[in-house]
């Protein structure tokens, strides 16, 4: 390994790690088979073992019918397959992911999603996948790291950092967020409290979860996911809060409506049969388990 603290180092060549590219960098003169074994013949392996090494790899990711094909004649999804065999043949200690899906289409790129955890999970290498798409990290990763300037704001699973994100940075950077400026009223044991949010919305107070550390009095913001607030369209309890549609945009397993109230404007999403429209008069309503004060 290398330590600059230890004085040791160790050029890349000899460290023990596997690499997929944003590019593939498949070779193009080669067949999958030449790719793929070329990291087990720099390190002077047998040729039988070599062999059976590549034979086993192109099977797990399904390229076996394609080992005699030039690199030039694989899809773009076969290339990225092509690229991870070559990574795992040579069973490294860990395992680096450069963007390795930015280049397919969509419908691909959520195919390979699936496939690329499940090979993973198969070979037992630990990964470190960078990405700018947040659903590949949620679906990706067992644990993920968000980072602002150089520095760690929350490492923890997808759905900790998604559900219970540590501040108002990781709330609008992980997903979408309704977001408002705030001050804790009152705290309870349950870690419940109240919190004013009238500089959002005139006159407007919600219950919510507080972080441990908060307490009355606190400068907070209040984080609200768009599938987390319901819709109705007459307030039977009193405690809703009204608004008016703006938009009303039909994503097929939802809508994505945009609602005002007073000065802000809500990110709702709801389902079809709801059957909202802009201009429609309607009232929303936060559930206190899914409302969440977090640390500006």
């Amino acid at each position: 390994y290398t330590s600059r603290e230890k004085k040791i180092f160790l050029p890349p060549e000899k460290r023990d790690i596997g690499m997929v590219f944003q590019s593939y960098a498949i070779w193009p003169h080669m067949t999958v088979k030449q790719n793929v074994a070329y990291p087990l013949e720099i390190r002077k392996l047998h040729a039988d073992e070599i062999d059976e090494r590549v034979s086993k790899v192109l099977e797990l990711v399904s390229l076996s019918e394609m080992a005699e094909k030039l690199a030039t004649q694989l899809s773009g999804g076969q290339q990225q397959r092509a690229a991870l065999a070559r990574a795992i043949v040579s069973n490294p200690r860990l395992l680096l992911f450069d963007e390795p899906l930015s280049n397919l289409d969509l419908k691909l790129r959520e195919q390979m999603r699936v496939e690329l955890k499940r090979i993973q999970n198969e070979v037992g290498i630990t990964s470190i996948y960078v990405t700018h798409d947040q659903s590949e990290a949620l679906v990706m990763s067992d644990e993920i790291i968000v980072m602002s300037k150089g520095r760690i704001e929350q490492r923890d699973p997808p759905l900790a950092v998604y559900s219970k994100p540590v501040n108002e940075y990781v709330s609008q950077f992980i997903g979408v967020a309704n977001l408002l400026k705030g001050k804790v009223l009152s705290e309870a044991e349950s870690g419940k409290g109240k919190v004013d949010i009238s500089t959002s919305i005139t006159g407007l107070s919600c219950d919510c979860l507080l972080g441990s550390e908060m307490k009355k009095g606190d400068e907070v913001v209040v984080s609200v996911r768009p599938e987390n607030v319901s819709v109705s369209r007459d307030n039977t309890d009193s405690s809703g809060i009204e608004g008016k549609v703006n938009s009303a945009i039909f994503l097929g397993n939802c809508v994505d409506c945009r609602i005002t109230s007073g000065s802000y404007e809500w990110k709702v999403l709801t389902h079809p049969r709801e059957n909202l429209n802009e201009g429609d008069r309607v009232f929303l309503h936060l559930d206190p388990e899914h409302t969440l004060a977090v640390t500006p």
